[in-house]
Order: C-alpha cells, then sequence, then structure tokens
C-alpha cells in the first residue's frame, strides 16, 4: 500500500543540511562521445573539462550542464585503474551521487560516526578561484555520496578543471534540475538501505509501495522512496519481489552486476517542448498502447494539456490529492539494460506517478521480452 509524508522543513538539529544535489559523475568507456551525445541529445552544454592538459594523468572529465542538472562523464586512461575496473564491471554507470553541503568536514565527521564507510576523508582543494572541500562515504554496490563544499569557489566547477568557453553542439530543451535518483538493490536489501539512509544521513520515509503497486502479470518490485528534511533530495530504494519471471530489477541487477543507479529523473516546466525535442534530437522513450490514453480523463480527470499530444509523444499522467504530474522514461541509453532516465513535470502532485506503474511496467517489460531476458 503506497503511503505519503511530507518530510518538515529542515531543523537546526538536522545533523545532514543537504543543500540539493550538486552533481552526478558517470563512470563511462569513453567520456569523450558520452559527452557529446548528452550534449546533442539531452541539450546539455559543455563547461569544464579534466584531463592530461590540467595535470591529471589517469582520467579526462568533461563536466555538463543544463539548469541545475550538473552530470560528469570520467573515464579512464589507464587500464589497471580504479575507473577501468568500474566500466568493466558495471558497464557506463553511476559512480558518485554529490551532495551539496556547507561543510563537508562536518558531513563527513558525523555520517561516518553512525556507521558510514568512509571513502574519501575530507580534502581541500584550491586554485586560483578559490577553495573547495569534498569528502565521500560508501553507498549501495559501487556508488558512494560525495560531499562538496563550495562556498568559496568562483571557478566553472572543480580546481583542476578548465572552462570551456564555447560549446557548439549543445540543443538545450529546458530541463531545470534532478527531481529524484532510484537505486536497484537486491533481494531482501531495501530496508536495508533504507535504514542505512535514516541512521548514517537523517533521511525519513517519503513514500512506500508494495509489490500490490508495483506489479504486473509477469513481475513485480517494491520501493521505498527516502527524502531528506527539507526534501531537495530524494531516493527511491527498489527491491525485486517475487513474480512469474524475471523484473526489470532483477535484469538491472544481472546485467550491472551488482546494486546500482537505474534511473534520473530530470525535471522540466514544460514536459510536451521538452520531450518532443529530445525525440527530434534522438532520444528514444518508451511507449505505450493507445488504450491507456483512451482511459486517462476518466482516471485523472481534467488536465491543461491536449490529450492527443500526450498521446503522440508518450507522456503519462498521474494525480493525486495536491495535483498531477507528468511523466516519460527513456530506453537504457546503455548497450546494457542498465541506466536510463525520466523527464518529469511536477502540477502540484508530489508523488511518483503509482497510477503508471502498470503501463510503465509492461512497456519495459516488453522491451525485455525483445532481449530475451523477460
Amino acid at each position: 500500500m503506497a503511503t505519503l509524508t511530507q518530510p518538515q522543513p529542515t531543523p537546526a538539529a538536522d545533523f545532514l543540511p543537504l543543500k540539493g544535489t550538486d552533481h552526478v559523475e558517470f563512470y563511462v568507456g569513453n567520456a569523450r562521445q558520452s559527452a557529446y551525445f548528452y550534449c546533442a541529445a539531452f541539450g546539455m552544454t559543455l563547461v569544464a573539462y579534466s584531463g592530461p592538459e590540467t595535470g591529471h594523468r589517469d582520467r579526462a572529465s568533461y563536466v555538463l550542464q543544463q539548469g541545475k542538472v550538473r552530470f560528469v562523464l570520467t573515464t579512464a586512461l589507464r587500464p589497471d585503474s580504479e575507473i577501468a575496473q568500474h566500466v568493466h564491471k558495471h558497464g557506463d554507470g553511476v559512480r558518485a551521487i554529490a551532495l551539496w553541503v556547507d561543510d563537508a568536514r562536518q558531513a563527513w565527521r558525523e555520517t561516518t560516526s553512525r556507521g558510514a564507510r568512509s571513502i574519501q576523508e575530507p580534502t581541500e582543494l584550491s586554485d586560483e578561484h578559490g577553495q573547495v572541500v569534498t569528502s565521500s562515504i560508501a553507498a549501495y554496490g559501487d556508488t558512494i555520496h560525495t560531499f562538496v563544499e563550495r562556498t568559496h569557489y568562483t571557478g566553472p566547477f572543480l580546481p583542476g578543471f578548465r572552462h570551456v568557453a564555447h560549446d557548439h553542439v549543445a540543443r538545450p530543451v529546458g530541463l531545470l534540475h534532478i527531481d529524484h535518483m532510484v537505486g536497484n538493490v537486491g533481494w531482501n536489501s531495501m530496508n536495508d538501505w533504507v535504514d542505512f539512509y535514516a541512521k548514517v544521513m537523517g533521511f525519513s520515509l517519503y513514500q512506500h509501495f508494495d509489490e500490490k503497486d508495483i506489479s504486473t502479470e509477469y513481475s513485480a518490485l517494491m520501493s521505498k522512496v527516502m527524502a531528506n528534511g527539507n526534501g531537495y533530495v530524494k531516493f527511491p530504494i527498489n527491491e525485486p519481489a517475487q513474480g512469474r519471471r524475471k523484473s526489470q530489477i532483477e535484469e538491472y541487477l544481472d546485467f550491472y552486476q551488482g546494486p546500482g543507479v537505474q534511473h534520473i529523473a530530470l525535471a522540466t516546466s514544460d514536459i510536451l517542448t521538452t520531450v518532443s525535442k529530445m525525440q527530434q534530437q534522438g532520444v528514444d522513450f518508451l511507449t505505450v498502447p493507445h488504450s491507456y490514453y483512451t482511459e486517462l480523463q476518466d482516471r485523472v480527470g481534467k488536465i491543461d494539456e491536449p490529450l492527443e499530444e500526450l498521446e503522440r509523444l508518450g507522456i503519462l499522467v498521474d494525480r493525486d490529492d495536491e495535483g498531477y504530474m507528468l511523466q516519460i522514461f527513456t530506453r537504457p541509453v546503455e548497450d546494457r539494460p542498465t541506466v536510463f532516465f525520466e523527464i518529469i513535470q511536477r502540477k502540484g502532485s508530489r508523488s511518483f506517478g503509482k497510477g503508471n506503474f502498470k503501463a510503465l511496467f509492461e512497456a519495459i517489460e516488453r522491451e525485455q521480452a525483445l532481449r530475451g531476458n523477460l
């Protein structure tokens, strides 16, 4: 049964106050080519670069931005590096979810004192633009959380990165910020990670879905959404549930070789324009049958968007007590069926589209069947 609670405003005693998502770092096989894809298809703008030319001998990183969405694409320059090993095991995927804080030292102390495993002790970096402090802890699988303190920094990204003045490839589509990021974990592991986010990071349960909410004829999963005190950061955590065939979570775990970030939801204020541009620029989205739209208005009531436009683009709609939301999901953006993206527009609703789960997961199952993985 799905439940929804509103995180309270961050109290003064919040031991891990977060200002939002600073960036998401992907480890990829070829960062230069991946950067071109995200610029040309998603409309990101290349704003900074780091590599041998800036003193980093083992890696190259490209920083892409649109609105408050910031991706860092990092590739190994040596076959024996941890980056190369990560890509060999997982394919292209999210390594670091970086969180913006006022005090990265305190964030590290508070989380490690509550049981987090340290990945990087607080480290100060500086250049002519000022100072940045970063620290990191382990999360699920090989994913980490990096705390970034950049109050006294005015550079393009971090020390060691140089500004990229012009990007002639980027075609912006209206992305604003990261709405939420979803992690897939193994069988019977969801509650362990819910406890981790509650105990170690001070998050609270925002919403809960069980196998009755998220199931089809063939497969099921369970999900709990954790949110920080001010609600700026939301992490749904998924685990497989028993079904007749292999669920999308099991397929992900098989091909990613363990837990990791399944998808990133990107917010827009005009989903019709955003999705139309992304489709024109080559992004492939999941589709649902015509019957979904014949029943839509009976289910969600009056909405502002033309029904025929929603069907043409394949956009889903759901309503809760506070309004409605529109969403659509890309196909996996890697050859492995792992990472994908959600485009979301909220018009009052704070939920995650429970009414769309059946149609969405049936669409995913059709893709799984084509891959022979259902």
